[in-house]
């Protein structure tokens, strides 16, 4: 014991061998004295505090993982529902001009009747599988959405003859009209006012529509006609909806209308007046007399416009949810430049230099609308 005391006042450590003399039989974690049940006992707690300390390790590591994972779909939802809504939306435009003028199909009431019929019967078929909530139509509710209905049939049908008559890349230029008309309405109506940067981009619209249809070297006047009614029905559907749907939250038991029920009552409200349409315009005679109809792939490409109109509407809902206002106008404003591009190279159209930059105005055009309308 001197000499140990000895070295540690000298600073020396003491060696190995003298520490474990030092160490008492009693101190020892698994002595001798220790009975066969103790033993084991103290053996399992030690095994399970070293399985708890492992899992201690490997948790974080799966947390880590799990919040990668989450941040890494967060980030990838909107680029997902961006793309689908853009898909959608292009092919819808293309698929319909194939129908009407490839197919050379003179029935636009008759393919909007059956566009919503596929539409409708969807949803109900998802709505009855529990995939999408459903609020329980009235009469209350349907007498609020006749209106809006009515003005959302002629907007479909006005621009089915639209597209029929005029190339997509006119057809999107001249759909700018309607950003002017809404803008000016929720001036008049809501009292809503735009700054300077909206009317100057609202200015280089009107040009831009202007000078496409100067140049427009397969100009069709009722074509032109039959845009124009399109982008007024178009303007005026989107300001009655706003007042209609706040009215119309007050006439369901739930005390909201989400958008699936919304496209369900467009959809099936259309139906009757659809078909009193056909019969009106005698479309039923030329239907059941067309040679088209009897060829598989026109129904193919029939029913693919159907599903795709209400893939835009469900994207269109998925994007918004991912996304935001904002986000939305702006990628729809950008969507306008593959269609104009898809729509010249499918389809042959034939293209001036003046004609292809004034669509390249109009678009650019558009673009400065809606970032005017972000900021």
């Amino acid at each position: 014991m001197e000499l140990l005391a000895g070295e540690a006042s000298s600073g020396l450590s003491p060696n190995k061998s003298q520490v474990t003399c030092q160490v008492k039989p009693q101190e020892w974690p698994f002595s001798n004295t220790l009975k066969p049940t103790e033993y084991r006992y103290s053996s399992e707690r030690f095994l399970k505090g070293t399985r708890e300390a492992r899992l201690d390790i490997v948790d974080p590591i799966v947390d880590r993982n799990e919040r990668r994972e989450h941040r890494s779909g967060k980030q990838s939802g909107p680029l997902l529902s961006g793309t689908a809504y853009c898909i959608s939306s292009c092919s819808m435009i293309l698929l319909n001009k194939i129908v009407l003028s490839s197919y050379a199909f003179n029935a636009g009431i008759s393919l909007m009747f059956y566009q919503n019929f596929i539409s409708t019967v969807v949803v109900v078929v998802l709505g009855f599988c529990g995939a999408v909530t459903i609020e329980k139509p009235n009469w209350k509710l349907i007498n609020l959405w006749i209106p809006v209905n009515l003005i959302f049939i002629g907007m479909l049908v006005s621009g089915m003859y639209s597209l029929k008559h005029i190339n997509i890349a006119m057809v999107t230029i001249l759909k700018n009209v309607t950003n002017i008309l809404t803008a000016i309405g929720e001036f008049y109506i809501f009292r809503k006012r735009q700054n300077e940067k909206v009317w100057t981009a609202i200015f280089l619209m009107i040009i831009s529509a202007i000078s496409g249809g100067i140049t427009d070297l397969s100009f069709n006047a009722s074509g032109y006609v039959w845009q124009m009614i399109n982008c007024i029905l178009t303007a005026s559907y989107s300001l009655t909806l706003r007042r209609v749907m706040d009215k119309a939250k007050h006439l369901t038991k739930s005390g909201s209308l989400n958008e699936v029920s919304m496209v369900l009552l467009n959809n099936s409200l259309s139906l009757p007046f659809a078909i009193c349409l056909i019969f009106l315009f005698d479309e039923w005679d030329y239907v059941i007399n067309a040679e088209v109809i009897r060829t598989p792939i026109f129904w193919v490409v029939a029913t693919g416009s159907g599903l795709l109109g209400l893939a835009i509407s469900f994207t269109s809902m998925w994007f918004l949810n991912k996304t935001g206002p904002t986000t939305y106008s702006l990628v729809g404003s950008l969507n306008k430049i593959p269609i104009s591009i898809a729509g010249l190279m499918l389809f042959k159209v034939p293209l001036s230099l003046p004609n292809f930059f004034s669509i390249l105005f109009g678009l650019f055009a558009g673009i400065l609308f809606a970032k005017a309308k972000m900021s």
